[in-house]
């Protein structure tokens, strides 16, 4: 149930902060006025497009925030633990802020979230009904919906929806393979010729990199030696080699010790640096006997650089790029001497998935069937009390291709004169019976399933509605409210009548600037109002007589 609604710099609202409550709440004003902005407000807070259109001139940003009374929600609460929101005190506060660049934020709990979470969580908040939804009343994919809404086998819906995607994607991939299956035959003798001048080559992880250090050693063999030479001498074979300054040190510091024990530390570290200086001699002479000129390696590894970087250039930059074109080519070819095994695996389960599709939309439309049929009746008492007895109202199924909603197409038919046959709603139907219609439809979709209370919002449901089927109209909004949260926008006094709680929309001017308002009213201004409405501009005595009767008429 939505608690409050606050809206900033929205449309021509500067600032408003309107409280609603449990019941029938009403917003009536002149055409114009900005009745409807309190719904396209409440839709953003729902994940509805944000557009910077909306920002009040002059403004940089937009903003809307709700705070819905949510108490023992379990489906809020799966959507929200994920996230790591949680529902504090039983209430939640969703934010939507739009920018002049046209992006938006959205926020819950204080927290930032996608705009897509917000569409998720809309079903569990509100449901809001405009002129536009009337218009999808048309569509059989809308009106399939509604059924299964009322059907409430969610469970079907879901499973007939995964078992359509894997049949599928199943024919999708035999489809693919058979359309193939020439090409990569036609493939399959060059990507035979790849895989063995690759697999020939023999290449080695990293052998590109040690056979280049290899040529650069083998081409400055004479330098290296006269470079390894002079500093083997350093260190070991001049007479003023590094290892016999070293041990000289040693011997005159041993000689320091015999006589100041306190610099038997000094020892330590020069014995230490002649081992060191002896394995640095010992290496550099075992590199120096290693060395020697070698025309004919050099000549093979240029060869076999040659040969890595001509497959360098055909199948990758690198040997790892080539090693990984060798699986793609392998890939390749194991997949064209398997496809017919995979031909054969992919017709035996696009068979049994055909078959478990077949069984699941059958049970799928037996269950509409029903429901369709409880349905015809619900609506048809529905519309008894919005002064269309009379009308008949069917829902007809008929055999559709496949999709991910079954194998059903579902039509809404309508006779509203006795002795006519049902025919589709957009045939037959007037604007007016189509507002009521939907109305019907609303009340009975719209049944409190396990105790949930939502916020419903009808934005001139009225629409080409008068006398005794406005009052009818306003029953049915009433009997609504009995068990949800009822927002509307209407035009007609003999709705505004049934309010629980009455708000009035009106625009003023404040300092040369157009400035929407929305106030609660008390028991007298909401007479005036309703006056209003049955008068015009002009108040009269009569139409505040009028007004008082039908607020007591509405309540008898």
């Amino acid at each position: 149930m939505l608690l409050e609604l606050v809206v900033e710099n929205y449309a021509v609202v500067e600032r408003l902060r309107v409280h609603f409550h449990a019941g029938l709440n009403l917003l009536t004003g002149e055409t114009g006025s900005g009745k409807s902005i309190v719904v396209g407000a409440l839709g953003l807070l729902l994940g509805g497009r944000a557009s910077a259109d909306t920002i009040r001139t002059g403004e940089s940003r937009a903003r809307v925030a709700g705070i819905f009374e949510v108490r023992d929600h379990a489906a809020l609460r799966r959507l929200l633990e994920p996230v790591g929101l949680e529902i504090e005190e039983g209430e939640l506060l969703i934010e939507r802020e739009i920018l002049a660049s046209g992006k938006s934020r959205a926020f819950v709990g204080s927290r930032p979230v996608s705009a897509a979470l917000l569409r998720d969580l809309a079903p569990a908040l509100a449901d809001i009904h405009g002129q536009h939804d009337q218009q999808l009343l048309f569509a059989p994919d809308a009106q399939r919906d509604m059924l299964d809404a009322f059907a409430g086998d969610r469970e079907s819906t879901e499973g007939a929806a995964a078992l359509f995607e894997k049949w599928r994607a199943t024919v999708a991939e035999r489809e693919a393979l058979e359309r193939s299956e020439g090409e990569k035959l036609r493939l399959l003798d060059l990507w035979s010729f790849q895989r063995k001048e690759i697999e020939s080559a023999a290449l080695g992880a990293g052998e590109e990199e040690a056979l280049e250090n290899e040529r650069r050693v083998l081409q400055n063999v004479q330098r290296l030696q006269e470079t390894a030479g002079a500093a083997y001498a350093a260190v070991y074979d001049a007479p003023a080699s590094a290892l016999s300054l070293t041990r000289a040190a040693a011997k005159r510091v041993e000689e320091l010790c015999r006589i100041d024990s306190s610099l038997a530390g000094w020892r330590e570290p020069l014995t230490a640096a002649g081992l060191s200086l002896e394995e640095v001699s010992y290496a550099l002479r075992d590199y120096l006997s290693g060395l020697e000129a070698n025309p004919g390696r050099l000549e093979e590894i240029e060869t076999r650089l040659a040969a890595i970087d001509r497959l360098k250039r055909k199948y990758g930059g690198s040997i790892a790029e080539i090693l990984s074109f060798l699986e793609e080519v392998r890939r390749q070819i194991a997949a064209v001497e398997h496809a017919g095994e995979r031909m054969e695996e992919l017709r035996r389960e696009q068979q049994r998935l055909s078959q478990e599709f077949e069984e699941l939309a059958a049970g799928l439309t037996g269950r509409r069937t029903a429901a369709a049929r409880a349905l015809e009746k619900r609506v048809e008492a529905e519309l008894a009390q919005l002064a269309m007895e009379r009308t008949v109202f069917r829902v007809a199924l008929e055999p559709a291709p496949w999709s991910a909603h079954g194998a059903d197409r579902v039509d809404f038919l309508v006779s509203a004169n006795p002795g006519e046959e049902p025919r589709p709603l957009d045939k037959v139907a007037s604007g007016g019976e189509i507002s009521r219609i939907a109305l019907a439809l609303k009340t009975c979709l719209a049944a409190p399933k396990s105790g949930t209370v939502r916020t419903l919002v009808f934005d001139e449901v009225d629409a080409g509605v008068g006398g005794a089927a406005a009052e009818g109209v306003g029953r049915r909004l009433k009997k609504l409210a009995a068990a949800h949260q009822v927002l509307c926008v209407t035009h007609l006094p003999q709705i505004a009548s049934f309010a629980d709680h009455h708000y009035r929309v009106e625009k003023l001017e404040a300092q040369g600037r157009t400035v929407a308002q929305i106030e609660e009213l008390d028991a007298a201004a909401r007479t005036r109002e309703i006056g209003r409405m049955l008068s015009g501009q002009k108040l009269t005595p009569e139409a505040l007589k009028h007004a008082e009767q039908l607020i007591r008429m509405s309540v008898a």
